[in-house]
């Protein structure tokens, strides 16, 4: 593909930029962010999410071979409980979710207003 041929029209770029900027000073997303930013911050809450995280990927393998036993289940629910109560790591999770949630919400409005699923046509055409 030429360069030129994957030219936006001005329009269209000018709408997707605003788009973009009202998105990202949108409550949800500034929330979000600043949530990110304290979950960054707090090596305490990383580590926690990382100790799941290597605990359920061993857990797995494990569980390909039926070897999986009782310790294994009580560990994981035990490290999942104590992430439930670390304020740091529900805000976060919250924030997400409120985050995923309006975008879910603008992808419909889009997809109203040009009578296609723009959520899913968009998942098409990624390269990723």
């Amino acid at each position: 593909m030429k360069p030129e041929e994957n030219q936006f029209p001005a329009e269209l770029l000018n709408v997707t930029i605003a788009l973009a900027n009202n998105l990202a000073a949108s409550e949800p997303f500034i929330l979000y962010q600043q949530a990110l930013s304290r979950f960054d911050s707090d090596s305490a809450a990383q580590t926690l999410l990382e100790n799941i995280s290597r605990t359920q990927a061993a857990m797995r393998k494990r569980q390909t071979r039926n070897e999986v036993n009782k310790t294994d289940i009580d560990q994981l629910r035990a490290l999942q409980s104590e992430a439930q109560a670390n304020p740091v790591i529900m805000e976060y999770s919250q924030a997400q979710q409120n985050a995923v949630g309006y975008l879910k919400e603008i992808n419909k409005e889009i997809s109203q207003l040009i009578g296609v699923d723009f959520a899913s046509l968009a998942r098409r055409s990624s390269c990723c």
